[in-house]
């Protein structure tokens, strides 16, 4: 069953079109992830996603009500960790989840309940009554996520969920969003980690310039646009041009990337060329469709 409908989306602002007609269906109980690279239109689609900011045009269907007339009712259902840190920094830890209960008209008891099992989930049982300021970047990070969790969403949304975390909170973090998928929480996180998205994700969209320019499962993408092997040849400069020569005769898909040359879906026509072959990944699928140039 399809829980978020997006129809023809857009959003400008002024001359900017930040998203560009973007249509997507993500269904009850998977982990949808968007890629994509800085200006792409990800954390202004999940604005509108949450009823932060209106669309220009299209619609937003959630659970199938439409999010302009019952942003209300959806709200309640859906659970919200930003990319940037907006926890009070004038209550302490397990006051930041009890006022933030209230939100949602969750008696105060229940708040309690809820605030102190979150907080031994994401393994922050010690620091409830710490102030926000005492806390580690990856702790304010984990009670972020706990947050979110408060008003047991139907729906979570996840900013760059992990970012500044160490690996260790990185995999914790990733093992609880696990098992609330396995309850049945649909979730869509925005990441522009790779290995977070091709481990949480089953299904991805690719964003560039406002646009969703591939959407499938993680192998499925790679295989699609890379092929599941690349060549990997590292030329001498007397030797350069005769490769590229050669992959062009052989009609070979490849980029140059200075003193590196790849070439992409491998089969029988690379036999006798020099270099060697290493696994495709969700990276390699990224750079070919949106660039390798920094976008600030």
């Amino acid at each position: 069953m399809v829980i978020i409908k997006t129809a023809n989306l857009t959003k400008k602002f002024k001359g900017l079109v930040a998203v560009n007609d973007v249509s997507l269906e993500i269904e009850e109980k998977e982990c949808f992830g968007l890629l994509g690279p800085n200006g792409a239109g990800k954390t202004t689609l999940i604005r509108m996603l949450t009823a932060l900011s209106p669309p220009t045009r299209g619609d937003i269907i959630i659970m199938g009500r439409n999010l302009s007339r019952y942003s209300r009712e959806i709200k309640a259902e859906l659970g919200m960790v930003p990319q940037m840190d907006n926890l009070d920094d004038d209550l302490n830890v397990v006051q930041n989840l009890r006022t933030f209960a209230r939100y949602f008209a969750i008696p105060e008891e229940e708040a309690i309940r809820r605030s102190l099992e979150l907080l031994k989930t994401m393994q922050l049982e010690d620091k409830k009554k710490s102030k926000i300021r005492e806390l580690s970047g990856g702790m304010k990070r984990r009670l972020l996520i706990a947050r979110g969790l408060v008003n047991n969403p139907r729906i979570l949304i996840l900013d760059e969920p992990t970012i500044g975390l160490d690996p260790q909170a990185r995999h914790m973090v990733w093992q609880k969003l696990k098992g609330l998928k396995a309850r049945g929480v649909t979730q869509l996180v925005c990441t522009q980690n790779m290995e977070e998205a091709a481990t949480l994700c089953d299904r991805l969209a690719i964003m560039h310039q406002g646009k969703i320019i591939a959407v499938d499962k993680p192998p499925a993408l790679i295989s699609r646009y890379v092929g599941g092997h690349i060549w990997e040849v590292w030329p001498a400069p007397a030797e350069r041009e005769k490769i590229i020569r050669e992959l062009e005769t052989r009609r070979l898909e490849y980029e140059v990337l200075d003193d590196l040359i790849q070439v992409f879906h491998l089969d029988d026509k690379v036999g006798g060329l020099p270099g060697r072959p290493r696994p495709a990944t969700l990276e390699d699928v990224f750079f070919k469709l949106t660039g390798r140039m920094l976008v600030e």
